[in-house]
């Protein structure tokens, strides 16, 4: 792996999940249990081409290619100094023959940069608030991060629909006081949710998010999978959450 330079005054470097090192800027978004739980309900398809809409840090495809759950990935970036943070992570990881980061706006695909319908899988951990809703954050980048400033969540499924092939699987994670946006997005733009699940902090807590799997131009048929409990009553992770983080799948959860 490449040894990089960082600004220390606004940037911090740690060693995360999957042994992946991760330089991240001190004024965005830390990485954090709804990007892990989205790599994880991704599902292994170890020769396709993965899109990240809305990319970061690049972390969702430094997760998928750490275990090889895909072969390579296209990271789009609005914010130009990420897109640049894209590249120097999966330098920093050894991955750069495998991630090519891209400065585009979501609303502007497909693009000469990336062809319509050329990706298998497709995902995206998008902002989740309008532009009205909460306070304003003072840091830009959060802003633009957690609230629609550069595309709602149907420019979002447009994206994705429009970059997957027919058959492909787009997978999202979502806040749940907007699921009916989500889901009619989906439908919208023919990507038939298939697969949900969502996630409780506690057995006793409401849901705090939801993982969702759709595919392009499939029938009708949603499976709501039991809910993912994280943590039991002693505070303790539960079985499952770790069994998660252990693999980095859901394959052994949606068995039970």
């Amino acid at each position: 792996m490449t040894e990089l330079p960082i600004d220390n005054q606004n940037e911090k470097i740690e060693t995360v999940n999957e042994s992946i090192r991760l330089i991240s800027k001190k004024d965005g978004l830390t990485f954090g249990t709804d990007a892990y739980l989205l790599a994880a309900y991704t599902s292994s398809s170890p020769s396709a081409l993965a899109v990240d809409l809305g990319s970061g840090t690049g972390i969702l495809p430094l997760l998928l290619l750490a275990r090889n759950k895909i072969q390579r990935a296209v990271a789009i970036e609005v914010q130009k100094d990420f897109c640049d943070l894209i590249a120097r992570n999966a330098a920093l990881n050894g991955m750069s023959e495998r991630i090519e980061a891209l400065h585009l706006d979501v609303r502007a695909l497909p693009s000469p940069l990336l062809t319509a319908e050329c990706a298998d899988t497709v995902l995206s951990n998008p902002p989740y608030m309008t532009v009205n809703s909460g306070k304003p954050n003072p840091s830009d980048a959060k802003f633009i991060a957690r609230h629609e400033v550069c595309g709602n969540i149907s420019d979002f499924c447009r994206a994705a629909s429009s970059t997957l092939k027919y058959g492909g699987k787009f997978y999202c994670v979502y806040r749940p006081d907007r699921l009916v946006d989500l889901l009619t997005a989906m439908r919208q733009h023919k990507l038939e949710p298939k697969r949900m699940t969502l996630v409780h902090a506690t057995a006793d807590a409401i849901p705090s998010m939801a993982l969702i799997e759709a595919k392009k131009g499939a029938a009708p048929s949603l499976t709501l999978t039991r809910p993912l409990i994280l943590t039991i009553a002693d505070g303790r992770q539960s079985a499952d959450a770790a069994r998660i983080y252990e693999t980095c799948s859901f394959e052994d959860f949606l068995k039970r």
